[in-house]
């Protein structure tokens, strides 16, 4: 394998580690673990929300560092997760940090960092659901000032896109011309069904130059409709609200780590390599995640220049086979690559094996071979029958992210 710029950085994140484990003896959660001179990252236990929750926040602050004070400071800034796999769960981190996170991860992709530098104060337009933040997405009516946060303007303000009517989404397309931006970044649900009302009205933004899909799981029918409608690169960025990014989609299409923000393993692979993606977060001074289970299936590709990813989704939304072999939300949404007519989906399998597939249909739908080929790439995946059905709508979970694939 050759010593690449890439390979290099990620042997150095183990030097990384060390210089950090002082501070990470002085966190009252690892207190106790971190005990021993040496560091073992393997062998330390995985912790899950629910550890991060449990004493919150003294289980991350030293006595004399009280949450109110550092608030008080403006020291940090208070977050919370969206409540996709659990109940919402607080997260602090410094006031510039997840800026300068989010700065790294983007840059990840050269195209991407390129339009950066020939915009350094470029401009995104947000389209995600309200109930991704509180205290980010507005979550009742306000005014564009109101919602407009540095360089970033949030435009939606409601859960449900597909309910959203003509004068709303118009409301929207003239907020974008307006603020002229140089990306948009949307939840790929509410990012698609924007696009398909532009697509009606022959609405296009000459500023745009690319789109970042994160928030949740980017489908290839998503992909596809945005691509399509505004005609410029979309990338996927992947994270979390308590992890920062972690992955980024480069030129190439390949999900590439951010490595000064955290460290990656896999844990529990299956035969096929997928597994359990755990993060280790090394640059969040106030509230360092050791060996922290995100919720999320991955798949790790070695390459003799570096590593890359693939993201499969949620662990609680993997499918069962009938053989037994558990199945992953991108293996499922990989039958849906190159079909057209489909805006949105969901398979939910029965408790039985047999699963049914609703779908929104895009423009006129798929034709009858379209649908019949997705049906049989779905059942040769599942080992089990798939029956179909257009709907006009489908709903969100409550933290306002939609499942793909669920049981």
């Amino acid at each position: 394998m050759l010593a690449t710029p890439e390979i290099i950085r990620e042997s150095a994140q183990m030097n990384r580690v060390a210089e950090l484990l002082p501070r990470w003896r002085e966190v009252p959660l690892y207190r106790e673990v971190l005990r021993a001179q040496e560091l073992n990252l393997a062998g330390l236990p995985v912790i899950t929300k629910r550890e991060m929750r449990a004493g919150f926040p003294q289980n991350f602050l030293a006595a004399d560092r009280p949450l109110d004070a550092l608030l008080a400071a403006q020291l940090i800034e208070l977050e919370h997760t969206s409540g996709t796999s659990e109940d919402r769960l607080p997260v602090m981190f410094g006031r510039s940090w997840w800026n300068e996170q989010e700065a790294r991860a983007l840059r990840l992709n050269k195209f991407v960092a390129r339009v950066l530098d020939e915009h350094p104060n470029a401009r995104r337009a947000t389209l995600t659901s309200p109930a991704c933040n509180g205290l980010t997405c507005p979550t009742v009516w306000a005014s564009p000032t109101q919602r407009t946060f540095g360089n970033s303007l949030f435009v939606n303000l409601a859960r449900i896109p597909f309910v959203l009517s003509d004068a709303e989404l118009q409301r929207m397309a003239d907020e974008i011309t307006e603020w002229s931006p140089q990306f948009l970044d949307v939840d790929p649900v509410h990012g698609m069904w924007f696009a398909l009302f532009c697509e009606r009205r022959g609405i296009r933004f000459p500023s745009l130059r690319f789109i970042i899909c994160s928030y949740e799981f980017v489908s290839v029918v998503h992909r596809r409709i945005l691509a399509r409608v505004f005609g410029v690169p979309v990338f996927n960025l992947y994270g979390s609200t308590e992890t920062g990014h972690l992955l980024m989609e480069n030129e190439a299409g390949e999900m590439k780590t951010s490595l000064d923000t955290a460290l990656l393993e896999m844990v529990d692979t299956d035969a096929d390599g997928i597994g359990t993606l755990l993060a280790t977060t090394l640059s969040n001074d106030f509230m360092p995640l050791l060996r922290y289970r995100i919720g999320d299936l991955a798949q790790r590709n070695e390459q003799p220049y570096g590593t890359d990813y693939i993201v499969h989704g949620r662990i609680r939304d993997a499918l069962t086979a009938t053989d037994g072999r558990r199945v992953t939300t991108w293996q499922v949404d990989q039958c849906f690559a190159g079909a057209a007519g489909i805006a949105h989906y969901q398979l939910r399998q029965n408790a039985d094996g047999p699963a049914r597939l609703r779908y929104i249909p895009d423009s006129g739908g798929p034709g009858e071979i379209t649908l019949k080929q997705i049906v049989t790439n779905l059942e040769a995946l599942l080992k089990t029958s798939v029956t179909t059905e257009s709907v006009p709508t489908l709903l969100p979970e409550a933290s306002g992210k939609f499942r793909l694939t669920c049981q």
